[in-house]
């Protein structure tokens, strides 16, 4: 299952002194991708999360190609290979135009209980956005 983001414009806030991208921000680029995609499979952390379960981050990689710059606007290329379980590995593309590959990184998320912060299976609701 994959999904591309609508595109992102840089901020100037986001730029280190060197004039790019600071890298931290490719974190949040990878979130901003996966709450998109989950919201328009029709869901939300927020929903996630009053029902009782966490998914935070457990891993992360990301592998630099170029950088970004202010002013440019790009896009992020996010997939699933699998059902989640009880954890759960994106895998991302940070692209400039069409075809520039600027970044790519995976995330995993585990499944936890908001009441006793202990792993659990992914829930049936969440699985089967995913079939």
């Amino acid at each position: 299952m994959e999904y591309i983001t609508k595109p992102i414009l840089i901020r100037y806030y986001e730029t280190d002194q060197m004039g790019f991208v600071h890298h931290s921000n490719y974190l949040r680029y990878f979130e901003l991708a996966r709450i998109e995609w989950i919201s328009t499979l029709g869901f939300s952390y927020q929903k996630m999360e009053e029902r009782g379960y966490l998914m935070p981050v457990i891993n992360a990689n990301i592998e630099f190609k170029r950088p970004l710059t202010f002013g440019n606007s790009f896009r992020v290329k996010i997939q699933s290979k699998e059902i989640p379980k009880v954890k759960f590995e994106l895998i991302y593309e940070i692209v400039l135009d069409k075809d520039i590959i600027i970044a790519r990184g995976s995330t995993t998320l585990a499944f936890l209980s908001s009441h006793n912060l202990k792993p659990v299976r992914c829930p049936k609701f969440f699985s089967d956005l995913f079939r």
